[in-house]
């Protein structure tokens, strides 16, 4: 293992190295005057530049967000690596030798910018071949997926010809083939003759965050080609096929900024997904989605253990309907605790890809897609009911049965409890039948296995991956790690600042502060609506499995008790934070905005039961169509009683 790097050599790549090229691969950057450049900021949203990059300095600031550093701290920040390894990139990118204290070794910077240049010389080959009269059934391949010329350029995409074309083009460029095969372009028959791996292929290139190409990925095209259907490139010293993501260097800027993944199943489903405007889609190369993906994924939403993660953002997995993909959405299942994200599943209706979605139904059913997705738990509880048959009692009983084991898996008590609502829901029973179905999985179901700490539908607190193991790493003599703080979960200061998220919170605040004020009825009605955000659904849900006790001392305290652990600092931030109102307008306050909160949901409600009405035939169901009548009428005078009180 590597030593500390030298001070002096960091010193000589930082002074080597053009700040505005490497922030210019993430920031499109202007000229500002006086040797300096700016751009939209890459770490927070915003609409006018306010992102300075002084490249003489070597410093970039933002006078939006505050933050700033050099060339490492950029790096650091925007691929989430450490100190050494964004110095060691940046060596790598100049073909700097660095050297080590302690005795320790340098990194053979030379022999991996050798490769990265074979690869990228290759797929400049590939792209130019792509034009050429062999190539039609790759071009042909494109177009019936419903990708033109100009899809193809943005996704580099190539074609490899028959023969021994890449060898001799790569040959004469100075490439040996002893360097041709360590990269993984060429391969040596027992006879030992040279060969081309990719002939008569469509190819892709497989990049890292920065766009430096690693290796690649090939559909076979013609009826003679007797190779699997899709063919990668081996393992070599830069591609390693369970620690990239393809797409990751087009979608990782988006990911970023949004807190969200989207994790396809292949190339042209990843193109799909970015040209309908779903600009974080990521697929795997050649394998199945696992434990080194998910650290990628973790490090580049920043979702670290015990996070809010509300902040940490959503993982969305997409899976195709055959048996294929329902393996995949098993191994998704069995991995889910590993992150702290909320994890969704998002399958279309009719059991399409995303490719062939967008081909059949356009773009807008790829979004659609993606916005409906459904939270993981979900996905798994349902697909658990759908194979029984819901009209006898025996289908619902066994129903249960296979039910429970996955809701006994919840550690978060509070979202188990949401859910114990939600199968007994599904499965016309009572409650208290289903939580003791799942008490009695519970007992049966070891603790190692039980999905870890959640804080929304969907999502399950990380386990085994520490933020600092896959954040700190070394740092260079002279250059300070940067450690990710331990996150200790969710705070009033991380909540979202919209109106709708200070109206959830008010009301929360209100409930916990002053119950004998809101009343033991309100308290009720606020409990049985749905939250738009989800860390104060987990305190909702606390709330309502300890309603009984909303009058008598020690409220706070017990639905502090009731939420997962990490969230019960911020229970007691709730109850104890200042109510914004005056002091003698306390008691009005605190009943108008619990009123305000549930009316709002009388309306969400009001607004659905109109859609259905509109879309309903009245003469084909009538007893549906007055039902839903009643419904409004129900509703219309909910709010009318909670105008008069």
């Amino acid at each position: 293992m590597a030593g500390l790097i030298r001070r002096s050599d960091i010193d000589e790549v930082r002074s080597r190295t053009n700040l505005a090229d490497i922030v210019g691969d993430y920031v499109a950057l202007k000229s500002a005057g006086s040797g300096s450049m700016k751009g939209l900021c890459p770490f927070h949203e915003e609409r006018s530049p306010s992102f300075h990059v002084r490249p003489q300095v070597g410093f970039y600031h933002c006078f939006g967000c505050g933050e700033g550093g050099d060339v490492f701290t950029f790096l650091q920040r925007m691929d989430h690596v450490s100190f050494s390894e964004a110095v060691e990139r940046l060596a790598g990118r100049i073909s700097y030798e660095l050297h080590y204290e302690d005795g320790g070794a340098a990194t053979d910077h030379g022999n991996r910018a050798r490769i990265l240049a074979a690869n990228q010389a290759a797929s400049d080959f590939f792209v130019a071949q792509l034009a050429t009269p062999e190539a039609e059934p790759g071009r042909n391949f494109l177009g019936e997926r419903g990708f033109d010329q100009s899809a193809a350029e943005r996704f580099v995409i190539g074609f490899a010809p028959r023969g021994g074309a890449l060898t001799r083009h790569l040959s004469t460029l100075g490439f040996t083939s002893d360097e041709l095969v360590i990269a993984g372009l060429i391969g040596k028959g027992e006879r030992g003759d040279f060969y081309d791996r990719f002939r008569g292929r469509l190819v892709w290139p497989i990049r890292d965050v920065t766009g430096q190409t690693l290796g690649f990925g090939a559909r076979r095209l013609l009826d003679d080609d007797k190779g699997p259907k899709y063919l990668n490139t081996p393992e070599t010293p830069v591609y390693h096929k369970s620690q990239v993501l393809y797409g990751l260097d087009l979608a990782k800027k988006d990911i970023s900024r949004g807190k969200q993944i989207v994790v396809v199943e292949g190339y042209t489903d990843v193109m799909a997904c970015h040209l309908a405007g779903v600009t974080t889609a990521v697929a795997t190369c050649g394998t199945a989605f696992g434990v080194d993906h998910i650290k990628i994924v973790r490090r580049m939403i920043g979702d670290y253990d015990n996070a809010d993660t509300t902040a940490t953002g959503e993982v969305i997995f997409t899976f195709d309907p055959d048996e294929a993909g329902q393996n995949a959405a098993n191994r998704a299942f069995a991995e889910e605790h590993r992150f702290a994200a909320q994890t969704f599943v998002a399958v279309a209706p009719d059991g399409l890809d995303p490719c062939d979605l967008r081909l059949k139904k356009g773009d807008g059913a790829v979004r659609r897609l993606v916005s409906t997705r459904k939270p993981m738990f979900e996905f798994k509880i349902r697909r658990e009911l759908a194979v029984h048959d819901l009209e006898t009692v025996e289908g619902r009983v066994a129903a249960l049965r296979a039910a429970a084991p996955v809701v006994a898996g919840i550690r978060d008590q509070a979202l188990g409890i949401g859910y114990v609502r939600s199968v007994a829901g599904w499965l016309g029973m009572d409650p208290s039948d289903v939580q003791s179905a799942v008490t009695s999985a519970k007992r049966q179901v070891p603790a190692s296995s039980h999905a870890p700490t959640s804080s929304s539908a969907g999502s399950g607190a990380g386990s085994g991956m520490r933020s600092g193991s896959e954040s700190g790493g070394g740092s260079g003599s002279g250059g300070a790690v940067t450690e990710v703080p331990e996150q200790r979960g969710p705070s009033i200061m991380s909540l979202k600042t919209d109106a709708t998220t200070r109206l959830e919170r008010d009301a929360l605040m209100a409930v916990l502060q002053h119950p004998d004020i809101v009343g033991d009825e309100l308290i009720q009605k606020l409990t049985q609506i749905s939250f738009a955000d989800s860390t104060l659904s987990v305190v909702r849900d606390a709330i309502a499995s300890q309603v009984e006790r909303a009058l008598l001392p020690g409220w706070a305290s017990a639905v502090a008790d009731e939420v997962p652990q990490s969230f019960a600092t911020f229970v007691k931030q709730l109850s104890v934070a200042p109510i914004p109102e005056r002091e003698d307008r306390i008691p009005v306050y605190c009943v108008q905005v619990t009123t305000d909160l549930v009316e709002r949901d009388l309306l969400r409600q009001k607004r659905e039961l109109l859609g259905v009405l509109q879309r309903m035939d009245r003469e084909s169901d009538p007893a549906v169509y007055v039902q839903t009548q009643r419904d409004l009428m129900r509703i219309e005078a909910e709010r009318r009683a909670l105008r008069d009180d």
